[in-house]
């Protein structure tokens, strides 16, 4: 799999970000939780090397809260501020401005230093597409003040929003990378939702999806009434494994099409729909130690 998915508004972010960080004191990542490393884009870093760095590990109530912290704990000792949100509810979030400052508690004590009392602070906003950020702004700010959508690449123009009198954000659109060489790292954000399910044959992403649902998280697909998971036969890929289990899966959802053939491919999308809804429980897709870290 080679996904190919950078609209032209992707290349005008990047020029935006570039020619924004200097108005802004700190850049607030906002990453899923679910998959930490997949839906950071690593130009980021490159765009914003040198400004202070706080990861936002959103949807964090959808993932393992044993992996959480191994997270936060690696994300620390890249030099980044860390913390665990929820934005859909709002949990966690009352914690930003908080975090803001001790990140740059230096930085502010020499403003005060300067006379520069009263300035307020303010963040830079980033991440990939439908990792929610405008949900995240919105709950901050408390009110609806970004856009918000569950397609991606909803957010456009640049925004400034006001929390309060001592902490600005300014939101950003989404960006991805040009292509995602690495198929791990396309199929997991293809798994939450994070690029669009049209850029790969979505029944080819749900057997993908099952087979490691099979092999890690079995204990999630009690979700479609398995008596027992099966296990993936020494033989079989990534493909004919989770077609296997897509077609018990679809059997015991009486989902079948005209002439009584399996309906997988509605199976599939059903599967993609709950995960992402976070109806198959808390688990987390990869782990620091699958990042080589």
């Amino acid at each position: 799999m080679n996904i190919q998915w950078y609209p032209g508004h992707m290349t005008k972010t990047r020029r935006q970000i570039e020619a924004d960080l200097k108005y802004v004191d700190i850049v607030a990542e906002i990453v899923d939780a679910r998959i930490p490393a997949a839906s950071r884009n690593p130009d980021i870093d490159a765009i914003c090397a040198g400004k202070p760095r706080l990861i936002v590990l959103n949807r964090a109530d959808q993932a393992d809260p044993a992996q959480n912290r191994a997270w936060s704990a690696f994300f620390r000792r890249q030099g980044c501020g860390v913390m665990e949100t929820d934005a859909k509810t709002g949990k966690g979030v009352k914690q930003f401005s908080i975090t803001v400052n001790e990140a740059l508690k230096e930085q502010i004590a020499r403003w005060r230093e300067k006379g520069q009392v009263g300035r307020p602070v303010r963040a830079m906003v980033v991440g990939v597409p439908n990792v929610g950020k405008s949900t995240f702004i919105n709950k901050v700010a408390r009110k609806k003040s970004a856009k918000t959508s569950d397609r991606p690449g909803v957010t456009r123009g640049k925004q400034w929003v006001n929390v309060d009198s001592t902490l600005d954000l300014l939101d950003t659109p989404g960006i991805l990378w040009p292509k995602f060489e690495d198929e791990t790292t396309g199929m997991l954000l293809a798994f939450t939702g994070a690029v669009k399910d049209d850029v790969m044959d979505v029944e080819t992403l749900g057997c993908h999806f099952m087979a490691l649902l099979g092999d890690r998280y079995p204990a999630a697909l009690s979700a479609y009434k398995l008596a027992e998971v099966p296990r993936r036969e020494e033989e079989e890929n990534d493909v004919a494994y989770g077609y296997r289990l897509l077609e018990l899966c679809a059997q015991k959802r009486g989902m079948r099409i005209s002439g009584g053939e399996l309906d997988t491919e509605r199976m599939a999308r059903v599967l993609l729909d709950e995960y992402r809804g976070g109806k198959l429980g808390r688990f987390t897709l990869e782990v620091p130690q699958d990042v080589g870290v």
